[in-house]
């Protein structure tokens, strides 16, 4: 394949895995991150081009723009801590939000028509019934969600005014590693749960914290619905492969469809390392539902995409290969320097 894609965020966790996929198919792919979170050496295949800068560059992204003429735009550069994003909105509205607006303006200007969007399912806020579908109201309980909500409108806007096509890909709790132990999570700070559980038995933290004992599920503890890192890459390349060959704009969960307890995470974990998780329970989180499962169907039906990997302890096993192996110790927080 000739034509050049712009994949913006490229060098963070779900961008990367998506870059290497990518540009396994061939595909001429240019990645611009700033690299406040994203990681240049998460950037393997040699034939990628990495530019540093921001998204909301004008200048930077219409010379870009000029040189490499993209037929179409993946967009993951975002901010994504929803505790910060509740104390800190405008930096969420800015980044994730006012930014997307300046690279659509210059798509537009060059007659770029192709968008995929890395959305989320904090679009919907708390469930009115599960599993949830795309039906489901969208009503998300903070900056993070709204940010990204307010992107997912835009789009809409967008297709109606000039024609862009766009998929709102929206992910539930994205989890695992490369399955060959390369590349994987690698945020600091890190709060994701399957990570931390692995922090926790490698002595990177002193404990994993549950949050919430009491829930209406069967052992106390919430659900959540994780899906494969590499399972989400793939959604990318189905979405793009769909809108790049005349397919509508479309809005869709990527899920497992299967709910797993934050209990079960850390059942996993030992089972995968061999290692006791040291734990310590408190009380529930404001705002935390007891479940969040997804309703994939649609993916399903639009992109024919199904997630391969639905046994949680499939994602803990290249998670734990990567955590005790390439990461190991990099980040231990009692030594982190702000």
């Amino acid at each position: 394949m000739s034509d050049s894609i712009l994949v913006t965020g490229g060098a963070g966790y779900i961008g990367s895995h998506t870059v290497r996929l990518l540009a396994s198919q061939g595909r001429k792919i240019v990645v611009l991150d700033s690299l406040v979170y994203g990681h240049e050496e998460a950037i393997l295949d040699p034939s990628v081009e990495l530019v540093v800068g921001e998204v909301g560059d004008r200048d930077l992204v219409r010379g870009l723009f000029q040189k490499h003429q993209f037929t179409a735009v993946v967009h993951f550069a975002a901010f994504a801590y929803v505790g910060e994003s509740v104390t800190n909105p405008l930096k969420y509205y800015q980044n994730n939000t006012a930014e997307p607006i300046a690279l659509l303006q210059v798509m537009e200007e060059f007659g770029c028509k192709v968008f995929v969007f890395s959305s989320t399912c904090a679009t919907y806020g708390t469930p009115d019934r599960l599993p949830i579908t795309e039906s489901n109201a969208q009503d998300p309980i903070n900056s993070y969600g709204r940010s990204k909500l307010m992107v997912e409108w835009i789009l809409t806007d967008c297709d109606r005014a000039w024609g862009l096509k766009s998929a709102c890909l929206r992910y539930f709790n994205a989890s695992g590693c490369s399955t060959d132990g390369l590349i994987g999570e690698d945020h600091r700070p890190e709060t994701h749960l399957i990570p931390r559980v692995m922090m926790a038995v490698t002595g990177e933290i002193e404990f994993v914290e549950v949050f919430g004992t009491d829930y209406d599920t069967p052992d106390g503890t919430g659900i959540r619905d994780y899906i494969h890192v590499e399972d989400l890459a793939d959604a990318h390349a189905r979405a793009l492969d769909h809108l790049t060959a005349g397919g509508e704009s479309l809005k869709c969960n990527l899920g497992t469809g299967i709910g797993v307890s934050v209990k079960e995470i850390i059942s996993a974990v030992e089972e995968v390392s061999g290692k006791t998780v040291p734990v310590k329970y408190g009380p529930r989180r404001e705002g935390d539902p007891a479940r969040l499962i997804a309703d994939p169907s649609l993916a399903k039906e639009k992109l024919g995409w199904v997630a391969s990997r639905r046994d949680v302890r499939d994602m803990v096993r290249p998670a734990w290969k990567w955590i005790s192996g390439p990461r190991a110790g990099r980040y231990p927080e009692n030594k982190t320097s702000k």
